[in-house]
């Protein structure tokens, strides 16, 4: 049985199953930044442990997402060149969102803080594609 996906061509398959990776991922992160809001009795927002639970479900994202993108999106198997820049893709994923947002916040204080919140997810998300596309890379057959 083919996935619905395995229809679409080249860059156009890798970047919906991107989408479909990026959508799961960012579930799954939720997720665990709500079990960790949970188990740190709700911090404020803002303060030390509030960053700590955001933490938890970013870093714990990040190994299924890796998996998937390997496997899914890209069609490549885990290796530490793709490891390697995965994790700067993260890196500069979180870095965009932490610097980012509160600038447009800023520029646009009479937006609402989740609707700029989505473009900002979006522009880093469009950003970590074209990263990854330098790192995930099937290997030429001989």
């Amino acid at each position: 049985m083919k996935l619905p996906t395995s229809y679409l061509k080249g860059k156009v398959r890798s970047s919906v199953r991107f989408m479909v990776v990026g959508f799961t991922g960012s579930f799954v992160q939720t997720w665990f930044f709500l079990l960790a809001m949970w188990l740190l009795n709700q911090p404020e927002k803002g303060s030390v442990l509030f960053y700590v639970a955001f933490g938890i479900g970013f870093v714990l994202e990040m190994i299924p997402n890796y998996l998937f993108s390997n496997w899914y999106t890209f069609g490549t198997r885990p290796t530490l060149k793709n490891a390697g820049g995965f994790l700067f893709a993260r890196a500069i994923n979180l870095v965009i969102q932490f610097t980012l947002l509160p600038f447009m916040l800023k520029l646009l204080p009479t937006w609402r803080e989740d609707y700029l919140s989505l473009i900002v997810i979006f522009f880093a998300g469009i950003i970590n594609y074209l990263i990854l596309l330098l790192f995930f890379k099937k290997p030429k057959e001989s």
